[in-house]
């Protein structure tokens, strides 16, 4: 998503960082390792599996699909978008990647193995963030709202309104699944919201600030921001990272407010 109402966004990661002092669980991080990250990618998806980080990258003319080495951050396999689409985010379901892009209202889906394109599906207003667990399809649009997806066909069976003390929480981008809780970054912020995904209600906020300043992100591009969420449920090993950015951190969670 490239750099858009930033006002709106800090005055919003604030109110969630001061309100969670109080309310909900708010948590810091310990880094656990680094690893390298292409630096010219626009990270939009997130995803691991099968030992790779699978990766949707933003931006006319450069969107991709990549399965990437963890260790290495090189890319083995790609898959570029055509060139007249914005990249967003992507999800794994069943032996498939899907992946949505900003404004074209067409999502992809390709076979996880081969990466060969096996059909599109339309949804109306804007893609950001995707997620998925054995039953469902999670989808951001910008909005406080989450659209629930029907595996397969991509329709939209109903929505969610993510809030925080009864106050929706906009802005909500790249997705991921996390022991039953939603995971999504804030847009513009340094911040990720857990989210319960039948109520919608934010069961906590963590706060990456710190994580990389963005002196130390190797570029001035004010869209170099956080965004990029992936779990390794075998091994219980969280990573994130952010456009454009250099690294890929794998965090460990720690309470703040306890």
């Amino acid at each position: 998503m490239p750099r858009r109402l930033a006002t709106f966004a800090l005055a919003l990661a604030c109110t969630l960082a001061s309100a969670a002092q109080a309310a909900v669980p708010l948590y810091g991080f310990v880094v656990k390792n680094s690893y390298p990250h292409d630096q010219k990618a626009f990270t939009q998806g997130l995803f691991f599996r099968d030992g790779h980080l699978f990766e949707t990258t933003g931006r006319a003319g450069s969107s991709s699909l990549r399965k990437v080495e963890l260790g290495s951050g090189k890319v083995v396999q790609k898959a570029d978008l055509p060139a007249d689409v914005f990249g967003e985010g992507s999800t794994p379901v069943g032996g498939d990647i899907v992946a949505l892009t900003w404004t074209s209202q067409v999502g992809y889906v390709f076979d996880m193995k081969t990466f060969k394109l096996k059909h599109t599906f339309k949804y109306a207003g804007e893609g950001w963030g995707l997620a998925s667990d054995r039953r469902q399809v999670y989808m951001s649009d910008g909005s406080s709202f989450i659209r629930i997806l029907a595996p397969g066909s991509y329709q939209e069976l109903r929505r969610i309104q993510v809030t925080h003390e009864g106050r929706p929480i906009g802005q909500l981008n790249e997705l991921e699944m996390v022991d039953g809780e939603l995971f999504a970054n804030v847009w513009g912020s340094d911040l990720i919201v857990r989210i319960d995904p039948a109520s919608g209600k934010v069961k906590g906020v963590i706060d990456l600030e710190g994580l990389l300043p963005p002196v130390q992100r190797g570029t001035a591009d004010p869209d170099a921001v956080l965004n990029g969420i992936a779990w390794d449920a075998k091994r219980r090993r969280l990573f994130v990272t952010g456009k454009l950015w250099p690294k890929v951190f794998e965090i460990e969670l720690v309470p703040k407010n306890r």
